[in-house]
């Protein structure tokens, strides 16, 4: 489990309340730790499962089939596979690196993230043959752990949508900014198990799903694109956000035939759902909590500032940085900000959107005394880097310009992680084990 150390960088290392700032970091990645979460959930009694206060008498007759799917998958999964031991329950692990320990009982394969490949494909048809094949009936339990990356990781196109169709899309989508609510819904309405797919293929079977959000206000149908959730979504509206970001023409003719013509997902009050059960275990609303106690019990004056945030990473960063410059709380203080930020892709830099964030920031709070601005991805993997963000102060800018950096140039080149490793700044405290999405805290001292 990552600890304080974990995030001390240079600035934070060096300032008197440092410690603190990681202690508060460190909070709240642990209120989301993949196992704890499970087991505040999930409780055996005899021959009962309960779920959130539901309870599943566990048939003799009956089959147990687990699902893990995400980057927590391998976590989230086992406590499962203690729980239900003397069932030897049978499984498939999604997650996006292969776990050091295998899980008895459970097929692993690893896909593809953040662009679906042929792993993401394997997964999928694997998947089909878990919850297909095996003739399910109401007696068997499918238990499907979904954290993020789900979307991703696990892919079964529509037919006549090849891999290398999706992977236009979805890069095209990333370059041009669009929000992971906005490529769910075209994910939903492409895939035979989003949407509702895989609910769809295992009924009439008992479907539990225990979820860690990886999508901003939590919307079930957008959390690995919903794959037990009904859609309220539209094939229109799969349309429509290709016009939004003028992309009609530049992808393939297969994803517009599919988007024009296949039949729709299952929607709200389908009976499909009445035998699916979908509960989210961690949240980002959850580690913000988490935070603002740790900041409160170290003396600080604690705030929420929402967890909606949203929209291009360095106009985010400005809108947090008026709000740092113009707080008039107790000091010191720490406003925590969740949601998840988007990076339109200009150069061809490295870093990723709390990265980005973080570098916007540097000009704007630049001779500010006694501040202190933090972007980091829960996951601790922020794009394709092996940082989960970056911490600026208002001696960030000097410290740069000492070394002949400006951070417009970087900005300009999306080249955030090589500013910030130059000065120490990145946080790296590795691979966190769970996500639900990106926190920004502010602190004044």
């Amino acid at each position: 489990m990552l600890n304080s150390q974990s995030f001390l960088t240079h600035t934070l290392a060096q300032h008197p309340q440092g410690q603190a700032v990681a202690s508060i970091l460190a909070a709240a990645i642990q209120a989301v730790e993949p196992q704890a979460a499970i087991q505040r959930f999930v409780q055996r009694r005899g021959q009962t499962l309960v779920i959130d206060g539901r309870e599943y008498p566990l048939e003799k007759d009956g089959r147990i089939l687990l699902l893990g799917l995400g980057k927590a998958a391998p976590a989230m999964t086992q406590p499962l596979v203690d729980l239900l031991a003397d069932f030897s329950p049978r499984g498939l692990l999604i997650p996006k690196q292969a776990p050091v320990q295998p899980l008895s009982g459970c097929e692993i394969q690893p896909g593809g993230h953040p662009v679906p490949d042929e792993n993401s494909l394997r997964a999928g048809e694997k998947a089909i043959r878990l919850v297909s094949e095996k003739n399910l009936t109401e007696n068997d339990l499918l238990i499907c752990l979904i954290s993020g990356g789900g979307s991703a990781l696990m892919s079964a196109p529509q037919t006549g949508i090849s891999l290398s169709d999706l992977r236009e899309l979805t890069l095209a989508l990333l370059a041009c900014g669009a929000r992971i609510d906005e490529i769910n819904t075209l994910r939903r309405h492409l895939d035979r198990l989003k949407g509702g797919g895989l609910a769809r293929l295992a009924s009439p079977a008992r479907v539990v799903s225990l979820i860690l959000s990886d999508v901003v206000n939590s919307p079930l149908e957008a959390i690995a694109s919903g794959p037990t959730a009904p859609d309220p979504s539209t094939r229109a509206d799969a349309l429509e956000v290709l016009e939004k970001y003028g992309l009609q023409s530049k992808v393939p003719a297969a994803i517009l035939k599919v988007l024009e013509t296949a039949p729709e997902t299952p929607k709200p009050g389908d009976g499909l759902f009445e035998r699916v059960q979908n509960v989210i275990v961690g949240s980002n609303l959850l580690a913000a909590q988490s935070a603002l106690e740790q900041a409160k019990s170290a003396g600080f004056e604690p705030q929420l500032l929402g967890n909606d945030w949203q929209g291009e990473a360095r106009e985010v960063a400005r809108d947090l940085c008026h709000i740092l410059k113009s707080a008039t709380h107790q000091r010191p203080f720490c406003l925590v900000a969740g949601g998840e930020t988007t990076v339109t892709l200009r150069g061809r830099g490295r870093g990723g959107r709390n990265q980005e964030l973080a570098l916007a920031a540097v000009r704007e709070l630049a001779g500010l005394p006694d501040v202190l601005l933090v972007s980091l991805a829960t996951d601790g993997e922020d794009g394709p880097t092996d940082a989960a963000g970056a911490v600026v102060s208002g001696e960030t800018l000097r410290r740069g310009l000492a070394l002949n950096l400006s951070p417009e140039p970087f900005l300009d080149e999306n080249d955030a992680y090589t500013y910030f490793n130059a000065l120490g700044d990145l946080l790296k405290p590795g691979p966190s084990g769970t996500n639900v999405n990106d926190l920004m805290l502010l602190f004044g001292f």
